[in-house]
């Protein structure tokens, strides 16, 4: 049996190559294979992090008996979710049709020509209170592939044509949001906080939102999480969420993309709980730190860039436990080896990083954190675009939409922060790149070969619940590049982005956070802040939230250049640091003292 997964760019394949599965890696190849020998195909997917996915490898995957049916009977192909997440997103969608109870490990049975009839999540090697075995629901699935085809074909096709159903624009933006933030507020666990029950999640994008409002909401979300099991206080970080409503029992792992949008939060909140003439507040600044040194200290790689998550499992013992190290003190994990990190290094999780750490790195006075930024950003400009790779080997996996809009975002954050355009340039580059490519946004090269192939091309998923979609990360970027640049055509395309969900935004706001943040800077004027020179002033303006931009004379006139309106006529004053504060563009007059600047943007 040949091992196909033992060279894959993806952790999490590669810990499934010595399985008696035969597994195959996602491409043409699988479903090729199973037209040939006309059997269906397993398409199971996971990611290095999950829980359960471990657990179902150990299970079932590594048992002999099930794998030698597998292999008889269908074609199985294992995908990395976060590798290939146009895939997830495609079949997560079809699997809605089967079950409520979406997640991962997902395991979607499809023709050979890709149409879902049947899918799934964890199922265990022995049937436990109600909840069939592995075993049997394959079984299941090929008597009904081998007894109703003619149906299992049709319901295969009946799914894939409402998922590729083009959907319009659903309303008007709306230009008070002050009904969304009370409906987010009655959805607030009074007692422990957060939203909901259980499991509870930190839902980083609407806490953004929240908090870049200013809201009282907000500022409780991150007391709340501050204080709860979710934090990591020993590492810093946070978990990716916790199975009970008081934030207890987390499952483990620790997401890039979790952690990069709380600190840009905590930063955010320490800024503005305290006052411009005064340090940040320490009670968000501290969690801040954590969560910037977890980053730095432990997702980051040999290069500069950072990986996309750690392990919710250590090895004790031989054995694998989840959550071990992490009920641990700072010297019993010292003598551990800590849990595995999953190294593949995603672009458009690499871009909420570089904004983060640019953006806090700015509020909270951390030049290194804003280097570390840099950095990382150098890495992914000094090659083409791409989705995925480890140890500097790219995959095969294609280009994404949140590639271009994160990391366009985390390019502009840098830019005005170190005043360096070119950082500003590349991050327009990506910006017009993708409006060329569909409108308002689309993906340079288009999406999945595969899926395409098959007909199976389904619209982006807008939601915004764990991070930023694609289409609402395009138009965070593509909103500040009009405050940059005055050009309407990007306020333009990022009004018509976020259009599409406003309906939905309103009236399910915790799953679209990022569509309201975009939302919310629509329906209010654009604050600009543009600082020409160094020193007092300049620390001063450091601390302002919103658009902030401090350059040399120098740099001010390499904008202005490069097209960025904003930046017009930015020059210091009898020689002293000048700052201009500005609304749609329209300024007050410059001022060079600090005391002045502090009245204006109070």
């Amino acid at each position: 049996m040949p091992n196909r997964l033992a060279a894959a760019a993806s952790p999490y394949l590669r810990s499934h190559a010595d399985n008696p599965v035969d597994w195959w890696a996602w491409g043409p190849e699988p479903f090729a294979e199973a037209r040939r020998r006309d059997v269906p195909v397993l398409v199971s997917i996971g990611y290095s992090t999950c829980h359960w996915c471990h657990v179902m490898a150990r299970e079932s995957f590594s048992d002999s008996e099930v794998a030698a049916y597998l292999n008889e009977n269908l074609v199985a192909i294992k995908v990395d979710r976060e590798e290939h997440s146009e895939v997830d997103a495609t079949y997560l969608a079809a699997a809605g049709a089967f079950t409520p109870n979406l997640g991962w490990p997902l395991n979607v049975f499809v023709t050979p020509e890709g149409r879902a009839f049947f899918a799934g999540t964890y199922w265990p090697p022995e049937p436990v209170q109600g909840i069939p075995s592995f075993r049997q629901v394959v079984e299941a699935v090929l008597n009904a592939w081998r007894d109703r085809r003619a149906e299992v074909e049709s319901n295969g096709d009946a799914i894939v044509a409402a998922l590729t159903q083009p959907r319009a624009a659903t309303g008007e933006l709306p230009t008070d949001l002050s009904p969304v933030v009370a409906a987010l507020e009655a959805q607030e666990d009074p007692e422990f906080g957060g939203f909901g029950t259980a499991p509870k999640f930190p839902v980083a994008p609407v806490v953004r939102f929240l908090v870049d409002r200013g809201e009282p909401l907000g500022m409780r979300l991150l007391d709340a999480m501050a204080a709860s099991p979710l934090r990591d206080p020993v590492d810093g970080g946070f978990f990716r969420y916790s199975t009970r409503r008081d934030w207890s029992e987390p499952h483990y792992e620790r997401m890039l993309y979790d952690n990069a949008q709380l600190l840009a939060a905590y930063a955010v909140g320490a800024a503005t709980s305290g006052s411009l003439r005064e340090p940040p507040g320490t009670r968000f600044a501290d969690v801040a730190d954590g969560i910037a040194s977890f980053l730095l200290d432990t997702l980051r790689t040999p290069a500069g860039t950072f990986a996309s998550a750690q392990d919710s499992e250590s090895t004790v013992d031989g054995q694998r436990v989840e959550g071990f190290y992490y009920s641990l003190d700072a010297a019993s994990r010292s003598r551990l080896d800590p849990p595995p990190i999953d190294g593949k290094v995603l672009t458009g999780w690499n871009g909420l990083a570089i904004e983060a750490l640019a953006l806090a790195g700015r509020l909270l006075g951390r030049p290194e954190w804003v280097q570390a930024a840099a950095e990382a950003a150098d890495v992914l400009l000094a090659g083409p675009i791409i989705h995925s790779s480890i140890d500097g080997v790219a995959s095969s996996a294609p280009v994404t939409l949140e590639d271009y809009g994160m990391l366009a975002r985390g390019l502009l954050e840098l830019a005005t922060t170190t005043g360096e355009v070119r950082y500003a340039e590349a991050g327009r580059d990506l910006v017009d790149a993708s409006l060329e490519a569909g409108d308002p946004f689309g993906v340079p090269g288009g999406g999945d070969p595969v899926l395409a192939a098959q007909g199976i091309v389904v619209e982006a998923d807008d939601s915004d619940g764990a991070h930023p979609s694609g289409r609402s990360a395009m138009a965070d970027a593509a909103l500040v590049l009009y405050q940059l640049t005055a050009e309407r055509r990007y306020r333009d395309a990022a009004s018509r982005a976020v259009q599409r969900v406003a309906h939905a935004a309103t009236t399910h706001p915790v799953s679209l956070g990022a569509a309201l943040g975009v939302i919310s800077r629509l329906a209010a004027p654009a604050r600009q802040l543009v600082v020409v020179g160094h020193g007092e002033l300049a620390e001063a303006a450091a601390r302002a939230p919103g658009l902030v931009a401090i350059v040399s004379p120098e740099q001010a006139a390499s904008w202005s250049a490069a097209g960025f309106e904003l930046f017009d006529g930015r020059v210091e004053q009898g020689g002293r640091s000048t700052a201009y504060v500005c609304e749609d563009f329209v300024c007050r007059l410059p001022v060079t003292e600090p005391g002045e600047l502090m009245r204006l943007l109070s």
